[in-house]
């Protein structure tokens, strides 16, 4: 490409009509979709495959639960619900020190490692579990049956904390209106990963007493072996940052940068070093907390789904094969409606609505299962679909919109990972609310999930008012004396830089 062809493209468009300048924009505008396409082509498939099985590998518990997994280690009571609580720790403590950890290795390295890591634990989990069960003694049998189901932190640390570097990653090459919808593609593959997990499942707990493992441990054996034989491959497959894309050429790098730095002016947007003025607009920064309470009313019907869906079903009346078999098509469902939420949201561009509609959907669902003591098991076996459809729907939008409305490089890996980090509490709630002597009915799990429903939508509401006044007062100039402070904290202001215009 030549030299006045590569200024026409990577320049900004020209503000004039004439005919020339109608031809350059069709050529920046072919460009631009070339380039798109590649990205798709380069940063999305591999992810998706990583995200899927990573998605797999967390619902193993749930399946291996009605495998067998509970008798077999003679777990009771709420023995099941703490072995599930201890999972969601790491998800709190990792986040903020793993987006570190991204910006000092390639994502290449970093994601691929963390994959590598849970795949890998579920073997030695297997051999653990066999081990310690000849001699765990009836005083510490609590501790036993909770260190035999997780025996190492790095497992489920390096699980919680591969999702969101995705999120992070992703977030570094698209702009903001073309980002949720590939976001969602990625938790879409989840969602689907949760209907093959059923029937994956089904299949492997065939093969019980094989090789002298129960069927349930072959679910983690199997499913182990594929994720570290995908991640050995991964790591020369991850695209890295824009700037370090092998599969870029010097011509799309320049004109890919160009096109972040446009977007909502985030060019003036930037927050690349950490000292103390940037941490102090870090932590002051209201958006990320409305946001991480948002994302926590959201995410724990994820959470609820993943642990407890097959149990769910099992207590309306059908076998463990059949709560298998019939988790399937509520997976189904709730990837095609997350999908058709995220392109629906991408194309009118707005976000708050959909996020209403979908904790509106999921409500309905939780409060027929509230109400279901004397309904038929088909009308349960619906609103099991409303609250997956609704759910699902949801929590990736509450999660693309901060990423939306946070700029520079260390804003968004901050402020992404504190609202994840306080978000995933909800996994401390969803994996204790549902106990087992309140079965079949869960009147604690359905209300507190139904509750979180509406804190998500409470919050919404707050976080899209707070963006509508807060863009009125910058046009009106009301964050101008921001420009006024010394010019080393105005070249790192993130989006708190008076000409950023947040999306609602």
């Amino acid at each position: 490409m030549s030299d006045d062809k590569h200024d026409m493209v990577v320049g900004l468009e020209p503000e004039s009509t004439s005919d020339s300048d109608h031809h350059s924009m069709d050529l920046v505008r072919k460009f631009d979709r070339e380039l798109t396409r590649k990205i798709d082509l380069h940063v999305v498939p591999i992810l998706l495959i990583m995200f899927l099985l990573a998605y797999l590998d967390r619902s193993n518990l749930g399946n291996a639960r009605i495998e067998g997994l509970e008798k077999e280690l003679h777990m009771k009571g709420t023995d099941y619900n703490v072995a599930s609580m201890i999972f969601y720790l790491s998800y709190v403590l990792f986040e903020v020190p793993s987006n570190i950890m991204l910006k000092k290795f390639s994502p290449s390295t970093w994601l691929s490692t963390i994959m590598f890591l849970w795949g890998e634990q579920t073997l030695p989990l297997v051999a653990y579990t066999w081990a310690i069960r000849s001699y765990a003694d009836t005083s510490d049998r609590n501790l036993c049956n909770v260190s035999r189901t997780y025996p190492d932190l790095s497992w489920f640390s390096s699980l919680s904390i591969f999702h969101r570097r995705c999120l992070y990653l992703m977030s570094m090459y698209y702009r903001r209106f073309e980002l949720q919808r590939r976001l969602t593609l990625l938790f879409a593959s989840g969602i689907v990963a949760g209907a093959f997990s059923g029937l994956l499942a089904y299949a492997l707990a065939k093969m019980d007493h094989l090789g002298g493992y129960a069927g349930w441990r072959w679910i983690f054996i199997i499913e182990g072996l594929v994720t570290i034989v995908i991640s050995a491959a991964a790591k020369f497959i991850i695209a890295d940052w824009p700037e370090d894309a092998k599969f870029l050429s010097a011509e799309e790098k320049a004109r890919l940068l160009k096109r972040l730095e446009g977007d909502a002016n985030r060019g003036v947007a930037k927050m690349d070093r950490v000292d103390r003025p940037a941490l102090k607009r870090i932590v002051f920064d209201w958006k990320v907390w409305v946001a991480a309470a948002m994302y926590l009313g959201a995410v724990n019907t994820g959470y609820v789904l993943a642990l407890f869906l097959p149990t769910i079903l099992k207590e309306l009346g059908y076998t463990s094969s059949e709560a298998q078999i019939h988790s399937i098509p509520v997976y189904l469902v709730a990837a095609v409606c997350m999908i058709s939420f995220a392109f629906a949201t991408d194309k009118l561009r707005i976000r708050y609505p959909f996020i209403l509609l979908g904790t509106t959907i999921a409500s309905i669902g939780y409060i027929i299962l509230l109400a279901g003591g004397s309904l038929p098991p088909n009308i349960k076996y619906m609103a099991v679909f409303f609250v997956a459809a609704g759910g699902h729907s949801t929590h990736p939008i509450t999660l693309g919109w901060l990423a939306n409305n946070v700029s520079g490089h260390y804003k968004r890996a901050f402020s992404t990972a504190i609202q994840i980090s306080l978000g995933n509490c909800a996994g401390f709630v969803g994996s204790n609310v549902f106990l087992t002597r309140q079965a079949p009915r869960y009147p604690t799990g359905y209300a507190t999930s139904l509750a979180l429903m509406l804190v998500t939508a409470i919050t919404a509401t707050g976080f899209a008012t707070g963006l509508h006044l807060e863009n009125k007062k910058r046009d009106r100039g009301g964050r101008d004396y921001r420009l006024q402070l010394p010019s080393e904290q105005v070249d790192n202001l993130g989006d708190d830089h008076p000409d950023v215009r947040f999306c609602k």
